[in-house]
């Protein structure tokens, strides 16, 4: 065996049984026994061809394996530079390849592809890898401007918030609203995901209200009409056995138009009026007016005053509990949705009650999309709601006017289609909700500056 370069040192790892054989400065030492021990090179890219063959020979059952894998590369890189690989000719490029592959533990396929890659490059490094990504079409812009729509409109359903987009842009002409307005109701719920949308709004999830159990005696047939009413109240809470504000609530079945007000008790004083002027100021005829079964409708004041306005009541039938579903659902989606579940003095309800009138209700019937039911029969009979149109009450009670003959209407005497169009038109969706979201929180401020005076006071 040829004497290895001074300098030359190698170790190497690996379970031999047998022999042992350490040559350095052409010094031999052999013990018996079975060992593993650590290799490492120093200038070993610098033996000469015959010290490379001389290795190769003395160690044919003994394997090699890499540490890490930039310093393998490196070391491929600086062999084959120091050897000048690219001047020799095929058998000494075998040689050296045989030779790199026994150092590195690296197949000789493997080392085909790392001499390939020199080749190329003149050097060996591990290939850059970039995931392919499809290119976004929505910016960071639009991400906010979805959240400051959210904001706005209190996070309402996928639909529902699609058609707001589609129309901010098609009806109202805003530019910014281009490119959301195409966007599909599953990738606006992955734009809500983002990063950027989470920062830019934080949304939390209140507790789900109890329902209250309904029984009912006969549900309304409106017929595709407007003009059937579905009313409920809700009670904002008691503090210390005083009892909160009551909100009163009406939703037309068919348009789903909606009328909220506000009253300090439920009592025939307070509701009396508070009736009168809502159902006064709905835009249609009302025929239909249906409750549940609580005494706050089913009593004499508001039966006399149902018949004075030739109003037909009705109420709950038993175990029947999905006939008031759309007031009890409008009640969590749009009363505890902006006003909470906490307790509010009913010395506000004069506030809020003018809130609801100025500011909440215009909203509700001409900004905010509700998802408009379908009607499906199966092969077997079976009839379910679909809800695939999404679209304004102002906007559902439009198209039914503008269906009927010539001569016939829905709407009362004093009341037109440019009217109600006018004031649909004198803000944008999101225009309005900003400024009902603005008076709501001037409200609140009221509430909040009563609240410490009377903490203020008490100490």
């Amino acid at each position: 065996m040829s004497r290895l370069a001074t300098s030359t040192l190698i170790q190497y790892k690996t379970g031999l049984k047998g022999r042992l054989i350490l040559i350095q400065d052409g010094l031999k030492e052999e013990e018996e026994g079975c060992w593993g021990v650590i290799v490492s090179m120093s200038e070993a890219e610098k033996l000469s061809r015959e010290q490379i063959e001389a290795f190769l020979e003395g160690s044919p059952e003994h394997q090699f394996r890499g540490k890490e894998r930039a310093e393998v590369y490196a070391w491929i890189t600086r062999t084959m530079r120091v050897q000048e690989y690219r001047k020799h000719g095929k058998p000494m490029r075998g040689l050296l390849k045989r030779h790199m592959e026994k150092m590195t533990g690296r197949s000789r396929t493997q080392m085909t592809l790392l001499v390939a890659r020199y080749m190329e490059h003149s050097q060996v490094k591990a290939a850059s890898y970039r995931r392919h990504r499809f290119q976004s079409r929505f910016t960071r812009a639009d991400i906010e401007l979805l959240a400051e729509v959210d904001e706005a409109h209190e996070t309402l359903s996928g639909p529902a918030t699609k058609k707001i987009l589609e129309r901010e842009f098609r009806e109202y002409g805003h530019a910014e609203y281009e490119r959301l307005a195409g966007i599909s109701v599953a990738h606006l719920y992955n734009l809500r995901k983002r990063p950027r949308y989470r920062e830019r709004r934080m949304n939390y999830v209140k507790t789900r209200a109890v329902q209250v159990a309904i029984g009912e005696r006969r549900k309304p047939r409106p017929d595709g009409k407007p003009g059937y009413l579905r009313v409920d109240t809700v009670h904002q809470g008691d503090l210390d056995g005083v009892k909160g504000v009551y909100h009163i609530n009406l939703v037309d079945e068919v348009t789903q138009w909606q009328m909220v007000a506000c009253v300090a008790a439920l009592t025939q004083s307070h509701l009396r009026p508070v009736l009168q002027d809502l159902l006064r100021r709905f835009p249609f005829l009302i025929r239909g007016f249906h409750s549940d079964n609580g005494s706050e409708f089913i009593n004499d004041m508001v039966s006399g005053l149902l018949r004075e306005l030739l109003i037909e009541q009705t109420k709950s039938r038993a175990r029947k509990s999905n006939d008031n579903g759309l007031v009890e659902c409008k009640n969590g989606a749009v009363i505890r949705k902006h006003m909470g579940y906490g307790y509010i003095a009913t010395a506000h309800a004069a506030a809020i009650h003018a809130f609801y009138q100025h500011d909440f209700n215009p909203y509700l019937n001409f900004h905010r999309p509700c998802g408009q039911p379908e009607r499906i029969v199966d092969r077997r009979g079976k009839e379910k709601l679909v809800y695939k149109r999404y679209a304004t009450p102002w906007e559902t009670l439009r198209s039914l006017e503008q269906a009927l003959p010539p001569g016939q209407t829905f709407l009362k005497p004093e009341v037109s289609i440019q009217s109600l169009d006018r004031v649909a038109q004198a803000h944008s969706d999101t225009e309005a909700a900003r400024a009902m979201q603005q008076a709501k929180r001037k409200l609140f401020l009221g509430f909040r500056q009563e609240q410490d005076t009377g903490e203020r006071k008490t100490a």
